[in-house]
Formats: C-alpha cells, sequence, structure tokens
C-alpha cells in the first residue's frame, strides 16, 4: 500500500493538484472530460477519509491575465456531478477570494480554485506564488501526471513549503509511475515498443533510451518513410525528414549492434493525395511512386506487426500507425490496437500512452482491454526518453 492510500486526511485540508486542462466546445461544455474522471478516486479518498480538498488546476493557454474562456468555472457542474455533491468555486487561486472560502471549508466539501495560469507566475515557477498557494492547504497531493513534466509553481516549487510528510502523490499519479517504471525498468522480455506518429525528430530520444530496454521495435506512421529513404529506397511523395537520413542510419546500426530488432512497414495504403476521398491502393513501402504517399501501414504490415505483438509480454505503444482521424487511413492503428488488447488478454503488460495513441485506443474501443492508458502525453514521452520530471521529483526529494 502506498503513503497516499495509507494516510489519514481526517480533519486536514488536502491541496490537490488536478489536470483538469479539458476541451470545451463555444458553449463551454465539456467534449471529453477523461482527465476530470481520472482524478475522482484521489478526491473520494480524502473525502472518505474525513478531509476537505482544494483543488488546483490549469486550462488551456491564456496569454492576458483573466479570460472568461479559460475561466474553471466552466467545470463546476459537471466537477460536481462526477463527486456527487456540491463543489465550491473560488473566483482566484490566491489572495483573499481563495483564503476565505478555504479557511471556511469542512471535511467532506470540495473547492475548486480559479485558472493556476491566469498568474505568469505560475509556469514561471514563481517561489511566492507556490507560497501563496501552500498556505490554502495542510497537506499537498500532486495528481496531475499531465503536467509532471513542467516545474510550475503548483507542480514542483511548491513542494518546499510542505515536510516530506505533508507530500503525496495522488493515486492517478501514483499509477502513472507505477506504469512508468514497470516498463522501463521491471519489463518482461520479449518487449515490443511500437512507436508512431509523424516526425523522427519527434521520437529519437525515446527510440535511443529504448534501444537498451526492448527487445523489438516497430516503427509506423510518417516516421518509417524516413527511415526507408535512408535506406536509398522510393517512397514517393511520402512524409520524410531530409536532415533526419543519417539519424535513421545511425539508429538501424545500433539496434542492430545491440541486437534489437527493427519492424518497419514492408507495404502501405498509399494515396494520390493527403485528403479523405483520395485515391487509394496498396504497395511495397519500399517502392512508392512518384506523386503518392504512404498514409497508414498495409496489410502484410498488420499481419506482421500482430505476430511481434502477441508474442511479447510487455508493450509500449506511442504513436499511430498512420492518419487515423480518416476512416481511410484507419486500418493500421486500429489493427494495432486489437493486436495489444489480444496480447493483454494473453497475459502481456501494455502501457498506451502520448495523445493520438490514446484518442485511438478511445476511438475503438480498447481502453479496457490493455493495462494501463497514460493521462499524460508529454509527460510519458520525457519519462521514456529518461528524463527526470520535476512533478515526480518534488515529491521524493
Amino acid at each position: 500500500m502506498s503513503r497516499f492510500q495509507e494516510h489519514a486526511f481526517n480533519g486536514q485540508k488536502a491541496l490537490v493538484r488536478v489536470d483538469f486542462n479539458v476541451p470545451l466546445d463555444d458553449q463551454f461544455n465539456i467534449t471529453d472530460d477523461t482527465r476530470m474522471r481520472a482524478a475522482v478516486p484521489t478526491i473520494q479518498k480524502i473525502l472518505s477519509d474525513g478531509g476537505s480538498v482544494i483543488l488546483m488546476s490549469h486550462l488551456g493557454r491564456p496569454k492576458d491575465g483573466p479570460t472568461n474562456k479559460y475561466s474553471l468555472v466552466h467545470l463546476v457542474a459537471h466537477l460536481s456531478e462526477l463527486l456527487a455533491r456540491p463543489v465550491q468555486f473560488a473566483a482566484d487561486c490566491i489572495g483573499s477570494a481563495a483564503t476565505e472560502v478555504a479557511t471556511r471549508l469542512l471535511p467532506g466539501e470540495v473547492l475548486l480554485l480559479e485558472n493556476l495560469r491566469f498568474y505568469k507566475e505560475e509556469e514561471k515557477g514563481d517561489a511566492g506564488f507556490a507560497e501563496k498557494l501552500s498556505t490554502l492547504g495542510d497537506v499537498w497531493v500532486n495528481d496531475a501526471f499531465g503536467t509532471a513534466h513542467r516545474a510550475h509553481a503548483s507542480t514542483a516549487v511548491i513542494a518546499q513549503y510542505y515536510p516530506k510528510e505533508a507530500r503525496f502523490f495522488g493515486l492517478l499519479m501514483e499509477g502513472e509511475v507505477i506504469s512508468a517504471e514497470r516498463v522501463l525498468h521491471q519489463s518482461e522480455k520479449p518487449f515490443v515498443a511500437i512507436i508512431g506518429g509523424a516526425k523522427v525528430s519527434d521520437k529519437i530520444l525515446i527510440i535511443e533510451n529504448l534501444l537498451d530496454r526492448a527487445t523489438d521495435i516497430i516503427i509506423g506512421g510518417g516516421m518509417a518513410y524516413t527511415f526507408w529513404k535512408a535506406q536509398g529506397k522510393m517512397i514517393g511523395n511520402s512524409l520524410c525528414e531530409e536532415d533526419r537520413l543519417a539519424l535513421a542510419l545511425d539508429i538501424l546500426k545500433k539496434a542492430e549492434e545491440k541486437g534489437v530488432k527493427i519492424h518497419l512497414p514492408m507495404d502501405s495504403t498509399i494515396a494520390d493525395a493527403f485528403s479523405a476521398d483520395a485515391k487509394t491502393t496498396n504497395c511495397d513501402s519500399f517502392g512508392i511512386p512518384a506523386g503518392w504517399m504512404g498514409l497508414d501501414i498495409g496489410e502484410k504490415a498488420r499481419a506482421d506487426f500482430k505476430e511481434v505483438i502477441l508474442r511479447s509480454k510487455t508493450i509500449l505503444w506511442n504513436g499511430p500507425m498512420g492518419v487515423f482521424e480518416m476512416e481511410k487511413f484507419q486500418a493500421g492503428t486500429k489493427a494495432i490496437a486489437e493486436a495489444v488488447a489480444e496480447a493483454t488478454q494473453q497475459g502481456a503488460f501494455s502501457l498506451v500512452g502520448g495523445g493520438d495513441s490514446v484518442a485511438a485506443v478511445n476511438q475503438f474501443g480498447f481502453t479496457d482491454k490493455v493495462s494501463y492508458v497514460s493521462t499524460g502525453g508529454g509527460a510519458m514521452l520525457e519519462y521514456f526518453e529518461g528524463k527526470i520530471l520535476p512533478g515526480i521529483a518534488a515529491v521524493n526529494a
């Protein structure tokens, strides 16, 4: 049992950093409440102990201070529904507006503070701002894995104003860290990393870090064509980072030296335009004619990759296999999701991280069929790049 689970919050005010950076439509309706639902178990644990909860979060990227568009007031009604109790709102996150409501808060009550990023000091990691926030709660709980890679006032700097015994990971943060650690440091072999997306440059650090850990690395999405072009193959008009060709060759060489098998898609679904109504056909990924571009992995690649995934005991998936937002080019990403789910059912541990991969498993209905779906895209990526995340280090310091 973790420190958070063991701790009794009875009579304490818990200042909880959550990641409620959720998408809103033009009428301020929440279009995806995944991040809010993910924080509920942590909040409920504190409340059931007899504590009270003060929630702080950012929303969007406000440039000029308080803006109605980015106000957390728009989340209050839905949060009240999720928690089955009224949620109070403070029109500021520091100062008398916040202090007065927080002081009056009784056990079992919940307060949501206004957007932290209405103050530039939040992103600057200002110590004075962090200290003002810290006065609101007896203990600090960081449950915002999505911002763990940022050394902001509320995610890291604030820790210094609490003794170690009053700093905690919430249940969501704990789950993220445990799952990531399991993949990175306790992985059962064979371990396959499925890396997709558009650019090699976005994923270079994660690939290099995984070369010391994975037995197999599957490379799909637009980045695969840079690897084919680096080997002198014809990729037509497919996406390619010309300035990364030498890097791609270097990765292939390092993988061979370390005994890691790199799997590139042998065939692709190609199109004559980047369009939902383009003409399409299937051909070898290393012989795409001029005027055509690869927009998804092909049938053979799907079968090849499925075979690798099904014999693996640990699976990390970061990035789609094609332009899955268009129905014509989603078969590859869907096939990967199906294979990961099947392997999980057979006993493999699977972690899906990164915005597009998470969107894909949600879209195709596989969220409950994999071991863990990470809520933190950038944070998870930096974790697998081997970086120290300030939000994690602050709790452990």
